[in-house]
């Protein structure tokens, strides 16, 4: 008899313990997360009388994969320029409030006297919150539209970002077992290299790919070459010695610059729930009872540390930030648990063998006990904020004063430039060193890798193929040839910029471009230098002369030119794509200055059922009912902006509406109150049928015509033709008489199809039926 491989029978025990806890869960509106942890619990092996997993090992392969899977979807929501529209103050409050809680945890650990490694790995999961719990946990409470709740995602979403340079420097750390400045420096240089490499050719390759090919790519293609390009970097990131998910994270990120990102992302949802869900069946495995029972002290410190820790670092991160302190205590007391990203680390620190067995355990314990409280730590901020200002009101007035001014500070900065003649050197200067540090990093990595993989992979071909030093003189033309149009934009771009010529116009500008343009041409002069001596056996000075030649014959190639600024232009429309086709359904730019009066954009969405369908703008007077004002509305693919009193609304238009957190949810309320109720299911057949009907000499059709039969108006049915002697079927007139022994065609439901079949072929025993009336005057 054949046996089954445990994987199989694994799974299923996996997936039906899942599957019937999370309905549970569901029943009781709890997190899914926590059903999976459950699920793992009960079918892990610390579980007594219940069945178990038999190959561990195959299982901790599934929840691999399922951390690629999140951290893929989590690079498929970001998006480097929604990161730089955010601003500094989430940047600031997501990096203060992670740094304040990895010392939070690191302190904790060491109460306990535990390792170095345990405490820095503790500091790390207890550094981010989970975006899944926070996001549900804002549904459930209706508080999505608050404008804390806004700030708060921003904020979970760098998190979510620096959560991933938090993993590689852990595993550096960790493996070397000592904090070594010079080694996390080279580490960090070394992460910056492949993350800007794999990105900028990425973003050239990819969407141009998916652009060139898309009239052959279905859904069915797109999530096979999706999740294909993810794993090819997933593999890649391991070979250069960094983790799967950071590998799969720089593919989401690649990929979400496509105009193909939401079907992506749509497409590999299901995947990424299956394999997410093993993971967190994995993490409820690993908790056993009698290490909980063991250290229930550190789990209660630990739990009441990212309270407490999140409620004061949290606040004050958002403070600092630049937000009064009502929404500050709002923001922090929000982020107070912890989640998905602590078990991933937690998993890290498992596979690299430098955490001890009890950290795990621990910390799903701490992350369930959070997750639980987190609605009550949501709504205790405000009779928190009351119980602080009636006991410090001077102090909170002053601060809140301050926050008002920055925030109507940063507002006003959203004006328009002044002109160029009126701005100062220092913005110029600014602007221009700014932009040309950045190319020059981006093209030093590309410069770098190109020669890099050229000696490495290029060279040992060429001289197996041929000999040593003709080998030497292709690859050296090959490389020159690749670096050329890296080099040429090294040098001359930014050079002719409106920056750089407001500088020249002054002997310190001057100074400044001239500066930056013979540091450019060092660093081109070297490059060229370099890569002629490594392969060149004559004297250095000859080596040097062609590196000038060369570099002049560079600088003056129209067609070097041309190549350069088109690769260049292809990059900048590939990074673009998504943002210039979605254009037209962004919020206007007013959105960022309505800081200075606490108010915020907000969208929503007429429900199906609404009264106000039809209606004008003028007509619901939203201004005065509600004291909103709606900016835009959405229908479809166009977008009304600024409309006037004559729109009309229609059941899902998504407007765009301004107001303060109270007038939003008054408006919303109003048009909630304004909505039918769903019509009651109806679970009767309504399906159609298609009938071929003899016309029986008795019946009362019989010289009729069509218009005068009632088939569609008394019978409800519909004559769709009379088959011919042939067998065809002749498309019917309204003026055809119907005549004894004719075969028509009828369409319509089975009720209807009876009664007209009974009027058709009445029976031989009984006269037959006629149109009648009832009482209502309506035909039978």
């Amino acid at each position: 008899m054949h046996s089954l491989p445990p994987l199989i029978s694994d799974l299923a025990l996996i997936l039906i313990v899942a599957g019937l806890v999370t309905v549970l869960f569901k029943r009781l509106k709890q997190p899914l997360v926590l059903g999976y942890i459950v699920a793992g619990f009960l079918a892990g092996p610390h579980m007594p009388y219940m069945p178990t997993v038999q190959d561990h090992s195959s299982i901790e392969t599934w929840s691999s994969i399922g951390v690629i899977f999140l951290m893929f979807s989590l690079g498929l929501e970001f998006s480097i320029k929604k990161i730089a529209a955010m601003g500094m103050r989430p940047v600031l409050a997501a990096a203060m409030v992670m740094g304040c809680m990895i010392g939070v945890g690191g302190a904790t650990g060491r109460l306990f006297d535990w390792s170095s490694t345990d405490s820095l790995f503790l500091g790390g999961m207890l550094a981010m919150s989970s975006t899944t719990i926070i996001y549900k946990a804002f549904d459930d409470l209706g508080l999505r539209r608050k404008r804390f709740a806004g700030e708060v995602l921003s904020v979970l979403i760098l998190e979510d970002i620096l959560g991933i340079l938090l993993m590689v420097i852990l595993s550096a750390t960790a493996v070397s077992q000592q904090f070594e400045g010079g080694e996390l420096v080279k580490s960090l240089l070394s992460l910056g290299f492949f993350l800007v490499l794999w990105f900028v050719v990425g973003i050239y390759i990819v969407p141009a790919f998916l652009r060139r090919a898309r009239a052959f790519i279905n859904d069915e293609t797109l999530l096979v070459v999706s999740i294909g390009l993810c794993f090819v970097l997933v593999v890649l990131a391991d070979r250069a010695g960094y983790s799967s998910a950071f590998g799969a994270f720089i593919m989401g990120s690649i990929l979400s610059e496509t105009l193909e990102a939401e079907k992506i992302e749509h497409l590999v949802s299901p995947v990424k729930d299956l394999f997410g869900a093993i993971f967190f069946v994995s993490v409820g495995m690993m908790v056993d009872p009698g290490i909980l029972v063991a250290h229930w002290g550190a789990v209660l410190v630990i739990t009441l540390a990212v309270l407490g820790g999140q409620m004061v670092f949290g606040t004050l991160s958002f403070v600092v930030a630049g937000h009064p302190l009502r929404r500050a205590m709002n923001c922090g007391f929000s982020l107070a648990q912890i989640g998905e990203f602590a078990f991933i680390i937690a998993a890290l620190g498992v596979s690299l063998k430098v955490t001890s067995p009890y950290l795990y355990p621990i910390v799903v314990a701490v992350s369930i006990i959070t997750t639980f409280l987190t609605p009550y730590m949501i709504r205790l901020a405000d009779p928190a904020y009351g119980l602080l200002s009636r006991r410090f009101g001077h102090w909170f007035k002053r601060i809140d004063a301050d926050r008002v001014a920055t925030e109507r500070a940063t507002a006003t900065s959203g004006t328009p430039a002044p002109a160029p003649q009126e701005r100062r050197l220092t913005s110029y200067a600014g602007e221009y060193m700014k932009a040309t540090v950045l190319q020059t990093l981006v093209y030093g990595v590309l410069i770098f890798a190109t020669v890099v993989l050229s000696f490495s992979a290029l060279l040992p071909v060429l001289r197996s193929l041929l000999t040593h030093w003709v080998g030497n003189a292709v690859t050296g033309l090959l490389t020159l040839w690749f670096v050329s149009v890296f080099v040429r934009p090294v040098v001359m771009r930014k050079h002719n910029s409106s920056s750089a010529r407001a500088l020249r116009t002054h002997f310190s500008g001057r100074l400044l471009v001239g500066l930056s343009m013979g540091v450019r041409l060092l660093l081109a002069v070297y490059t060229l230098f370099y890569i002629i001596e490594y392969l060149s056996p004559f004297a250095w000075y000859y080596h040097l002369a062609a590196a000038l030649l060369l570099l002049l014959f560079i600088l003056r190639s129209r067609r070097i030119k041309y190549q350069s600024i088109r690769i260049e232009r292809r990059f900048r429309q590939n990074l673009s794509q998504r943002e210039t086709a979605s254009r037209q359904s962004t919020p206007g730019s007013y959105a960022g200055r309505l800081a200075a009066h606490d108010m915020h954009l907000a969208r929503l969405t007429l429900p199906t059922f609404t009264h106000w369908a039809g209606q004008t703008l003028q007509s619901l007077d939203l201004g005065r009912r509600c004291g909103v004002h709606v900016a835009a509305v959405l229908r479809g693919d166009r977008r009304i902006n600024i409309p006037d009193g004559s729109t009309h609304l229609y059941p899902g238009d998504v407007l765009e509406v301004i107001g303060d957190d109270s007038c939003l949810e008054n408006f919303a309320a109003q048009m909630q109150s304004a909505t039918d109720a769903a019509p009651a299911a109806d679970h009767a057949d309504h399906s159609l049928r298609l009938l071929r009907l003899r016309v029986s000499r008795r019946s009362p059709l019989v010289g009729t015509t069509v218009a005068e039969s009632g088939i569609r108006d008394t019978y409800d049915c519909m004559l769709i033709g009379f088959e011919d002697a042939t067998g065809n079927i002749e498309v019917s007139e309204a003026s055809r008489t119907i005549v004894s022994g004719q075969v028509l065609w009828v369409v319509g439901e089975r009720p209807a199809l009876r009664r007209l079949e009974a009027l058709v072929q009445p029976p031989k025993s009984t006269a037959p039926p006629t149109p009648t009336a009832d009482a209502t005057g309506t035909p039978r």
